[in-house]
């Protein structure tokens, strides 16, 4: 697989820019701001070394990962009750959520080819 070609990658990369970005248009907490602060930095940079590296399998599990803390992130860091925030963090932890889980089988086809054979 070529570099920077991954929908599932850039599907990531404006989930993650959206979630850093969401604090200016969105009421929010503190926690809710610094979570989606964190989570968007975190999952766009991830993003970001998935496309440039489209083997790099442990990549696309961060992706996964990052997207259910981010739909977790609400209950746990309490702002289930700031609607616009909490709504943001569901639907874009369950978009990170199911791009990293798709891309997976793709990166890992990507990282067999990328192996030399003995």
């Amino acid at each position: 697989m070529r570099k920077w070609t991954r929908w599932q990658d850039w599907v990531a990369l404006v989930v993650g820019v959206y979630a850093f970005l969401s604090p200016i248009w969105t009421q929010a907490t503190m926690a809710a701001t610094w979570s989606m602060i964190v989570l968007g930095v975190l999952l766009a940079g991830s993003a970001l070394w998935s496309l440039a590296a489209p083997g790099a399998v442990a990549s696309e599990y961060i992706h996964a990962a990052l997207g259910l803390l981010m739909f977790v992130s609400p209950w746990v860091l309490g702002f289930a009750g700031v609607t616009g925030m909490a709504w943001t963090a569901w639907i874009l932890g369950i978009i990170a959520l199911a791009t990293g889980i798709w891309a997976i089988p793709s990166s890992n086809r990507a990282h067999h080819h990328a192996v030399p054979q003995s």
